[in-house]
């Protein structure tokens, strides 16, 4: 039989894709380790049926875990962060920036570029940090800097990524914390800071916030969550309080899913007892 050959925007079907070889009324995708028989037509629907999530923080323990369990459920996935995530689709790297401004149009820019034009069901910002310190500490206005770099120009840049690539309907989800619930006088940056989140979640579910129609956004706030780091530096702790990291990646695919997604502007606070997390609306 007579064939031609075509090409395709690998990124926005497969990330392995190399070539559409067409025969009669079926194509043949080729990739590097299997082949799949596609009716004629059938591309454009695959195109447009692909679910895509950016995972701000991708990298870090929480983010790596998101981008694992995103992956696992076919979904195509990109990274931004500061280094790439091998389990990625796409890998969109930010490099240290003094300049709030600077950085917005990098990540923008670098998005806009990978995206090629498609809109994404869901954007997850775990980017984040931690310092502790009160007003008379030495580093108070240096760890205040950071954790204000670390957690609000994330969260602000990941919703003008979200005003401009969200589809509609889709979800935005932002990183608060329990403590910043109240008074954090002990880590006074890091209280400040995820404060400042919880109001832009509040923000960005009112009507007029600039986000797509329909488009839900809420912040998950942990207690502790249970990483490596953590358990490195608190090794006596109580581990059966802290939070699986797969809890908060199930989690975060099922509101992807429209399931058990709360409503918009919500701040979920993820309480872990006895091993048992459960999300508890704050006040």
């Amino acid at each position: 039989a007579s064939y031609s050959s075509q090409s395709i925007d690998s990124c926005a079907l497969c990330p392995q894709l190399v070539r559409v070889w067409r025969f009669g009324a079926h194509f043949n995708l080729i990739t590097d380790s299997r082949f799949v028989w596609l009716f004629e037509g059938e591309i454009e629907d695959r195109r447009m049926s692909v679910q895509r999530v950016l995972v701000y923080g991708g990298k870090g323990a929480l983010g790596s875990t998101i981008v694992r369990y995103f992956k696992q459920k076919d979904w195509w996935v990109a990274n931004i962060d500061m280094s790439a995530n091998e389990e990625a689709d796409h890998n969109i790297l930010v490099a240290s920036a003094e300049s709030w401004l600077e950085q917005h149009e990098e990540v923008m820019n670098k998005v806009e570029e990978g995206l090629g034009g498609e809109k994404v069901d869901t954007i997850l910002c775990v980017a984040g940090g931690w310092a502790g310190g009160n007003a008379a500490s030495k580093p108070f206005i240096k760890n205040c800097d950071l954790m204000w770099k670390q957690s609000v120009w994330t969260s602000t840049i990941a919703a003008s990524l979200a005003a401009k690539h969200l589809k509609e309907g889709g979800l935005l989800q932002l990183t608060g914390a329990v403590p910043s619930l109240s008074g954090t006088a002990g880590m006074m940056g890091y209280g400040m800071a995820k404060a400042a989140v919880h109001q832009l979640v509040k923000s960005l579910a009112a009507e007029g916030s600039g986000l797509p129609a329909n488009a839900g956004v809420a912040a998950i706030l942990p207690v502790t969550l249970d990483t490596p780091m953590n358990r490195k530096f608190m090794s006596s702790a109580d581990f059966t309080t802290w939070t699986p990291l797969e809890y908060v990646a199930e989690m975060l695919h099922k509101w992807s899913m429209k399931d058990e997604r709360p409503s918009s502007g919500s701040l979920v606070k993820l309480i872990t007892k006895n091993s048992i997390t459960e999300q508890v609306l704050a006040d």
